[in-house]
């Protein structure tokens, strides 16, 4: 099911990522001039991109984009989830560079989540596992952190196999990295999804597992990423697809603030006195304008695709978040690797 954040310094990623847009030249595969193009009350889409769909750089196809995050000089980071790592210029979102990354054998990962740490490394998670690795901006990989027993890919623990870490994300202070699985454990009620927390005493320290908390999906729907916000809350992407129909993408803002700590609850059914994750919708992207924008494939509004990344790159004049969204290709014929630029105004509180 192949279909995420630096926060550590999130004070300063932020104020450099200003600039950040998802505009791209205009010509046939871009969207309209930036303007306010409502999908909700809270969130808008500002333009989108195709122009790096189907193309290499340096040899390597780029697509299979599962993830996003801001470097610290405003850079963004792009993670494939066929082991390459990109970093696209701030400006243009063309890539600059690109990385292979590998496991401690030299194998493939299947990358799917993305943290920038403050010193510059990567935080990587790959599903086959799962695993959270960290790698120099090169390349070179220099360790990687403990996973629950359950959390692994049976029959080593209770995970479906493609559907464990699918979004990273370093919290504001950068003392807690959270990875969200995609889909839910066995004996786990259906659509009731774990997210993974590590802790350090310091910026530079080693990361220990930590609490764990219960996330209730929409019906069909799965974790494609999750990005700490400023004040601490998690934007949350579900995603889904119907073969005939298209994908489901919904964005959610979750806060942990009152949820129960579920590392020792074996098994997740809603019960009575294990709260989840409150969580308020904040677009349905199917509302959003299309901009033109062409669907290579039954979608239920042209501009859907798999979205699987997002990362926060700046505030605009008014306060909202402004928002950088990407499409998984799949390096499939009938799908678009496609940016997205958005922007979200926050709600204070979250419904539950």
């Amino acid at each position: 099911m192949r279909m995420r954040s630096v926060l550590a310094t999130v004070t300063a990623g932020l104020a450099a990522a200003t600039c950040v847009t998802a505009a791209a030249p205009a010509d046939a595969h871009s969207g309209k001039a930036p303007g306010v193009h409502a999908c909700s009350p809270a969130a808008s889409i500002t333009s989108y991109s195709d122009a790096l769909d189907k193309t290499t750089y340096d040899g390597t196809f780029v697509g299979n984009l599962s993830a996003l995050a801001v470097d610290r000089g405003g850079r963004i980071a792009a993670l494939s989830d066929r082991s390459s790592l990109f970093t696209l210029d701030r400006e243009t979102l063309k890539p600059t560079s690109v990385v292979n990354l590998v496991d401690e054998k030299g194998a493939a990962l299947d990358s799917e989540g993305l943290a920038v740490d403050g010193d510059g490394t990567r935080l990587v998670t790959s599903e086959t596992e799962p695993s959270v690795r960290r790698y120099e901006r090169d390349g070179t990989l220099v360790g990687s952190l403990p996973v629950p027993d359950a959390l692994k890919v049976a029959p080593a623990g209770r995970a479906t196999s493609n559907l464990t870490f699918e979004g990273l994300t370093l919290l504001p202070g950068g003392h807690t990295l959270l990875a969200a699985m995609e889909g839910s454990l066995s004996g786990d009620t259906a659509g009731i999804v774990r997210f993974q927390t590590w802790d350090r005493a310091t910026r530079q320290g080693d990361f220990r597992l930590s609490a764990q908390y219960g996330y209730r999906t929409d019906t069909g729907l799965g974790v494609s990423e999750a990005q700490a916000t400023p004040d601490g809350r998690l934007l949350v992407l579900e995603r889904g697809f119907t073969a005939g129909v298209g994908n489901t993408v919904r964005l959610y803002l979750a806060d942990l603030r009152h949820a129960t700590d579920t590392r020792r609850v074996d098994t997740l059914t809603g019960q009575e006195g294990v709260r989840l994750a409150r969580k308020t919708l904040l677009a349905d992207l199917v509302n959003c304008p299309s901009l033109g924008a062409r669907a290579k494939q039954p979608q239920p509004n042209p501009l859907l695709d798999n979205i699987e990344g997002l990362t926060i790159t700046g505030r605009t004049p008014d306060g909202r978040l402004q928002l950088l969204l990407v499409s998984d290709d799949n390096q499939n014929a009938v799908q678009t690797t496609r940016l997205y630029s958005l922007s979200a105004r926050l709600p204070h509180t979250v419904n539950g």
